[in-house]
């Protein structure tokens, strides 16, 4: 969605998080009265890909026969605490990625980019030629019932 905020323009965005290759998402339930520290209850499953024709691709789950220990996954080990998506940690790593990928792009000559703070979310504030401001508030989801 998108609309005027004084003299800003606001882009509302939804982020829909695709696990990668080996891994799926699995929403828990939480019971509790309050919402748990980690402000996520999304949990990271790896899967096991013994007897799949992946070819020298290792598995997460089971240690190969060259390697006494199971593979280490990135994305638990940058994105998660423990094995739970941890939206800081995914706010961060987003900001990270846009300030790195502006410099490639052909605006950023004509364009500021400045990340707002935002520990459970993206915000980036853009001004342009002419003090115009256009602010994007990346929301980060997963998609209920996706594998």
């Amino acid at each position: 969605s998108w609309s005027i905020f004084e003299d800003r323009i606001l882009y509302q965005l939804l982020v829909f998080l695709q696990p990668p290759s080996r891994h799926s998402f699995k929403q828990e339930l939480y019971g509790g009265t309050r919402l748990p520290e980690r402000c996520s209850n999304i949990r990271v499953v790896l899967e096991c890909t013994c007897l799949r024709k992946t070819g020298d691709i290792p598995c997460f789950v089971h240690p190969s026969k060259n390697n006494e220990t199971a593979q280490h996954s990135p994305l638990l080990q940058t994105l998660c605490t423990g094995s739970y998506l941890d939206v800081e940690e995914i706010a961060c790593w987003v900001q990270n990625l846009v300030q790195t990928a502006w410099e490639h792009l052909p605006q950023w000559q004509h364009w500021q980019l400045t990340v707002l703070p935002s520990s459970h979310s993206c915000r980036l504030l853009l001004t342009g030629p002419s003090d115009m401001q256009l602010c994007a508030l990346l929301v980060f989801a997963v998609e209920q019932g996706s594998p």
